[in-house]
């Protein structure tokens, strides 16, 4: 028994060793971070015989587009142990290789980053805004080592590092794979931070951080720290619990500038939220709404986890058809925990869900495409980077809306058909495969609906919503919380959805006419300009809604518009304007029915007792 203790220890401190000797060490310095450059470098040991492969990114966590991150390094070299540069060759765009290493190289690049959000790479004089696939080259083959990344020039900017990575010491941190690391944005800069601890239902304590990098002063950054801990803690009552978080933290990553491009990403133990704010102050309410959706994705898409996303590839981005779950309930939870938190008025959320109804109901996409295919279409509608013009308003709706739409309907049918809510269906999920980390498909998502209702509800729901193009009744469903879905102004005439810019002395429509809208029929598109409306001619934005006005839905009227220089006038029936809005009951003239208020007040306030 002795010896096998000490046959077993000697076997851990050897392969402690071997995984400390296989070890990937980066560094990274900013000797000229006030044009938007850092340097790496990445110390590889134990290669194997073969080339050495080395690339960028494609693709990036919580992002399920393609990013040519590789456009943005160069002074790409290599060497070895004795500091004798070695051949490298560029074998693709992104990916490099060197033939002849002797088991150890040492890679060096230069990396440029100004754009800030949760995506890109943004660096200046005041901070390091990293998100690791748009920083970071890596080995293919050695996706399985530890990982070690060194800050330097912190004292020379005053940066601190805020990041999920494990702190090692000094400026060094640590991941324990390649997946991790890529996983792990992190900031350096002059940040200030609020934390709290919280206790959650097996006594275990884990600590929660906002570190906000803004003008603001700290009384601000606490104050809006304690809003965020309320909403966490209304988030925390959806499952009972929190998440098993890492070494026990989660950190907020936030950046507020007006020069940035405003973003928010979920990552498995922070999130990265990016506002484009003068300061948090005076805008605290507006800047919670990214915080509740992503802080709800520790539970949903980052433990609760489509298997489609399941090894996350780096290389091209992974396509999903459960982004309506992952994405669109997180997308319902985040205004409704706003709500119940009370940083959100009924009749904010009142828009909110007409904002929905707008988004889903009348558009083309979510008429004529399911929910999963509307999922799979992310690879190229998430902040995917294209030249030529798509026809998303007429083939794609939002996955966000879409699914957020189908949420809405199952809590509210939830509520009133079973006496349940979504709450204990999205604790059901959590429980079958959120906190073992099993990850899920559509079928697995329709067998828990199934076993807490049963198979003939979950089977009708999943066919017609999910898998289908049905939509609930949602002026039905509503009522049941006294709320009344209704056309916010149909005695309004309409061409449908048109946007117009100036442009040649004329006026222009900047985005594709919406299918079976007026405008469509009449032959009209993006790139043509809009001349008259009968005798009347258009000449700013604001005259389209005047000159509408004097007509009512049904009308008959010539549209005179100029197509590549050939200038056509079509009749067209004038359509009563599809806008939906969502009122209290109350005020529409009607009474609020104690049923209709126990229902709303169930659904809608704090579930924190």
């Amino acid at each position: 028994m002795i010896r096998l203790k000490f046959v077993a220890a000697t076997l851990l401190l050897f392969s402690t060793r071997l995984a400390f000797s296989q070890e990937l060490k980066y560094e990274i310095s900013f000797p000229n971070a006030v044009h938007h450059e850092a340097e790496v470098s990445l110390d590889i040991t134990q290669i194997p015989a073969g080339p050495l492969t080395i690339r960028m990114s494609r693709s990036s966590p919580g992002r399920y587009a393609t990013h040519e991150f590789g456009k943005n390094i160069y002074n790409v070299k290599a060497f070895n142990a004795s500091g004798q540069e070695l051949q490298i060759s560029q074998v693709k765009g992104d990916v490099y290789q060197v033939e002849k290493h002797n088991g150890n190289a040492r890679i060096t690049y230069t990396v440029f980053g100004n754009w800030v959000d949760g995506t890109y790479l943004g660096i200046d004089k005041t901070h390091a805004h990293m998100n690791m696939p748009a920083t970071f080259m890596w080995v293919k083959g050695m996706e399985n080592r530890p990982v070690s990344i060194k800050f330097n020039d912190l004292d020379k900017y005053g940066w601190k590092v805020a990041t999920q990575l494990q702190h090692k010491g000094g400026n060094t941190y640590t991941a324990a794979n390649h997946q991790y690391m890529m996983d792990s944005p992190t900031e350096l800069s002059a940040f200030k931070v609020h934390s709290w601890e919280d206790i959650n239902t097996d006594k275990t304590k884990q600590t929660i951080s906002v570190s906000m990098h803004s003008p603001d002063a700290q009384p601000v950054v606490d104050n809006f720290g304690k809003m965020v801990k309320r909403m966490v803690d209304e988030s925390k009552m959806v499952f009972g619990e929190l998440p098993k978080f890492d070494h026990g933290v989660y950190t907020f990553l936030q950046d507020v500038n007006p020069e940035n491009s405003g973003d928010g990403m979920e990552h498995r133990n922070s999130t990265v939220i990016v506002e484009r704010s003068q300061k948090v102050e005076g805008n605290e309410e507006d800047l919670l709404s990214t915080f509740s959706h992503e802080f709800f994705h520790a539970w949903n898409v980052e433990r609760i986890r489509p298997k489609s996303l399941e090894p996350f590839n780096f290389e091209h981005s992974n396509t999903s058809s459960e982004l309506w779950f992952a994405e669109g309930f997180t997308q319902y939870y985040g205004s409704l925990i706003l709500k119940r938190a009370g940083f959100r008025d009924l009749n904010s959320y009142c828009n909110t869900i007409a904002g929905l109804a707008n988004g889903v109901l009348n558009m083309p996409g979510a008429n004529t495409y399911p929910a999963t295919q509307m999922s799979r279409y992310a690879v190229f509608a998430d902040a995917g980077v294209a030249v030529d013009q798509t026809n998303q308003i007429n083939i794609f709706t939002s996955y966000y809306y879409y699914g957020a739409t189908i949420a809405l309907a199952l809590d509210l049918r939830l509520r009133s058909e079973f006496k349940l809510s979504l709450d204990d269906y999205m604790k059901a999920v959590w429980k079958t495969h959120g906190k073992p980390e099993i990850p899920y498909t559509v079928p697995d998502l329709q067998n828990v609906l199934a076993k807490l209702t049963n198979k003939s509800f979950a089977n009708d729901f999943f066919g017609r919503y999910v898998n289908g193009i049905d939509k609930n009744d949602y002026v039905k469903l509503l009522s049941n919380a006294g709320l009344v879905l209704r056309r916010a102004a149909p005695e309004k005439a309409s061409l449908g959805m048109i946007r117009l810019s100036p442009a040649n002395g004329k006026l222009r429509l900047s985005m594709n006419t919406l299918k079976g809208s007026a405008a469509y029929l009449a032959g009209m598109d993006n790139g043509d300009y809009f001349l008259k409306i009968n005798d009347d001619e258009l000449k700013t934005p604001a005259d389209l809604n005047t000159l509408l006005a004097k007509y009512k839905p049904g009308e008959e009227v010539n549209l005179t518009y100029e197509h590549r220089g050939e200038v056509n006038t079509v009749k067209v029936k004038l359509q009563e304007s599809n806008s939906f809005e969502v009122v209290p009951v109350e005020k529409t003239g009607k009474t609020l029915t104690p049923e209709a208020e126990k229902f709303r007040t169930a659904w809608l306030d704090s579930q924190i007792k």
